[in-house]
């Protein structure tokens, strides 16, 4: 299997993973609060649809349409597996999304990178160090941690709460798919490339489920959250395609791994300036610390030797 080198170019590569890092920190946000007029399936497919029209402009006039014959073998399986990856990880996470709040959701979808890093291990016969067992070792406890309070509704029974957070568990699963064929396919396409098959894909598959009509019940501020989340669906994913080609997997991961800090931050702010809107949060001292602990374990888990990180 040919594996993809990056170019090396770390400052580009942790600039975007920072810009990749905001933008998913700040998403279920939005997220929760358009899912109050707009089914999620509906909200996905306008994700796709809008993201997918800016970028057939942008690649068009840039590269040209990707050449269809080039879509053919192990290529053509990457393609498809990207793109039911990256459907499956918003499918499960907007659906998750609408029984948890927004820092439940970000800290559960942590596991994504970790997932990531587990399947590289596999494909490319690395192995967990001290370091990193170490490291997932406090990650877990950090999960523990922070649903001290709830462990009871996770684990005694389904109900609402657990069913989101399986989702979004499943979320982080399928998006580790995505992830790794993604990196692959930067052997043959540009980043920009691959995004508009994924977005071209994603919009054909859910049209049949969406409902269309429901942007025109929409008030001023859900319309331009609907933008937003499609906007920052194809910034965030467009640089972290990028980043892959400049930067290490492992590298990036790490940087990721402060997604849940930017949401607990951004729900405390937007609670206070939009109150109408966001529900704050009440996490107790546990919780919080947990959180904590589930960003130092990632940022172990993606730590080699001798606090070396490891490159795909």
């Amino acid at each position: 299997m040919n594996i993809h080198v990056t170019t090396g170019r770390w400052k580009l590569g942790l600039f975007l993973s920072l810009i990749t890092a905001s933008l998913w920190g700040i998403l279920p946000i939005a997220l929760k609060v358009l899912l109050n007029q707009m089914d999620a399936i509906t909200i996905i497919w306008y994700r796709f649809l809008i993201a997918s029209a800016i970028l057939v402009v942008y690649v068009t006039l840039k590269k040209g349409l990707p050449s269809i014959s080039r879509m053919r073998g192990s290529i053509l399986y990457l393609l498809i597996a990207a793109g039911i990856g990256l459907s499956g990880n918003y499918f499960f996470y907007v659906v998750g999304l609408d029984y948890l709040s927004p820092s439940t959701a970000t800290v559960v979808i942590q596991l994504a990178p970790v997932f990531m890093l587990l399947g590289s291990l596999v494909l490319f016969k690395e192995r967990f160090s001290v370091r990193q067992w170490a490291g997932f070792a406090i990650l877990m406890t950090g999960m523990f941690l922070f649903f001290n309070d709830r462990l009871n509704d996770l684990v005694s029974r389904l109900n609402d709460y657990s069913f989101g957070v399986l989702l979004i568990t499943a979320s982080a699963v399928i998006w580790a798919v995505y992830a790794l064929s993604q990196k692959q396919l930067l052997k043959t396409f540009s980043s920009e490339t691959i995004m508009f098959c994924i977005y071209i894909t994603g919009s054909v598959f859910f049209l049949p489920f969406a409902r269309p009509a429901g942007i025109l019940k929409l008030d001023t501020v859900h319309f331009i959250l609907l933008v937003f989340c499609a906007i920052n669906t194809l910034i965030a994913y467009g640089s972290f395609a990028e980043a892959l080609d400049h930067w290490e997997a492992s590298r990036i991961s790490m940087v990721l791994a402060i997604i849940p800090l930017i949401t607990v931050a951004a729900v405390r702010i937007c609670s206070f300036l939009f109150p109408r809107y966001i529900m704050p949060e009440h996490l107790n001292a546990l919780s919080l610390v947990g959180t904590c602990f589930v960003v130092t374990g990632s940022m172990l888990c993606v730590l080699g030797d001798n606090g070396k990180m490891k490159p795909l």
